[in-house]
Order: structure tokens, then C-alpha cells, then sequence
């Protein structure tokens, strides 16, 4: 089972907790990720979590999230989990949103609490998700996406709804 980095308030490591422990409803601030990932034409992936997800299970999300592995370098991780979660290859990887942090609380009580950097990338391939990951996918129009989550902010993620505009406003995507 994988672990995850435990950070203090300031965002320094203070230890490490496993992946299935740290998801309670009493999360520690933990150390995350996002990804949005476009096609060539310009399109976003989205995907809707799989219903077996603990946490916001069969919500429309972005392309994929993960965690890094304690002292795993944040792009080694980010390219791992597109493989793993989506069979994906990615290039042109970039940092879009540095200090994305979040807490929010799904309707089951369960916690996230994640300092969570969000990054940009460019799909390199075919997809093949992983279907206790994600139940389903769509390559959308970035704008009218973000007007649909505008619309009905219920219907996502928590973090794809803060993350969406200010990847919109950096022109990201």
C-alpha cells in the first residue's frame, strides 16, 4: 500500500501515514496533486470517478489526481499516476497552480485535506483507464465545461470547481 506525506501547516513534511489510513473523516493535511490534461486540439479530460472511490465517489472530476510517494519527485509522480489511473502517457508537464490547497467534506463525512499543486499537461497516446478509477470520460470544450461547472458546482469535484477558473483565467486551459 502506498503512503502519503503528512505536512505541518506551513506545508513541511512531518511524516508519512498509509493511502487507506489517511482519508478519514479527521484527514491530516497531506501532500497531493491534479492534473488536467489536454489533447492536441485543445480539449480537456475529464473523467467521473469510479463508484468505488471512498471519496466523491462517481463525481465528474479532472483528468486525475494522486498523491506522490514520500520523497517521490513530483513529476516522476504525476507521470506515474496517468499511467497507472488512465494508461496515458502526458508530455509538456507544467506547474499551472503552485499553492492549491483545499479541505472539503463529501457526503459521507470523509475528509481531504491536501496541499495540492496543479499541473497542465498534453496527452501523448490513447487512453486506457483503469476502471476502479474512473467510471467514464469525455474530451470537452474547456469554456463550455466550465460552464456546465459553474452551473452545477454540485455535480463535480470540489477541486475541479476552485481549480477550473484559475486555470481558465492563467489561459491553461
Amino acid at each position: 500500500m502506498d503512503e502519503v506525506t503528512l505536512l505541518s501547516a506551513d506545508g513541511v513534511a512531518i511524516g508519512v501515514l498509509s493511502k487507506a489510513a489517511v482519508h478519514t473523516t479527521d484527514t491530516p493535511l497531506h501532500l497531493a496533486f491534479s492534473c488536467h490534461v489536454l489533447d492536441r486540439d485543445g480539449r480537456l479530460l475529464v473523467t467521473r470517478r469510479a463508484l468505488s472511490k471512498l471519496t466523491w465517489p462517481g463525481v465528474w472530476t479532472n483528468s486525475f489526481c494522486g498523491h506522490p510517494r514520500p520523497g517521490e519527485d513530483m513529476s516522476h509522480a504525476v507521470h506515474r499516476r496517468a499511467h497507472d489511473e488512465l494508461g496515458l502517457r502526458i508530455t509538456e508537464l507544467s506547474l499551472a497552480i503552485p499553492d492549491y490547497r483545499y479541505r472539503a467534506v463529501d457526503a459521507s463525512g470523509i475528509v481531504e485535506n491536501e496541499i495540492c499543486p496543479v499541473h497542465v499537461a498534453i496527452a501523448d497516446g490513447p487512453l486506457s483507464p483503469d476502471p476502479d478509477e474512473v467510471s467514464e470520460w469525455a474530451w470537452v470544450d474547456p469554456a463550455e465545461f466550465a460552464d456546465a461547472v459553474s452551473g452545477a458546482p454540485f455535480a463535480f469535484s470540489p477541486w475541479m470547481v476552485e481549480q477550473l477558473p484559475r486555470l481558465r483565467e492563467l489561459g491553461a486551459v
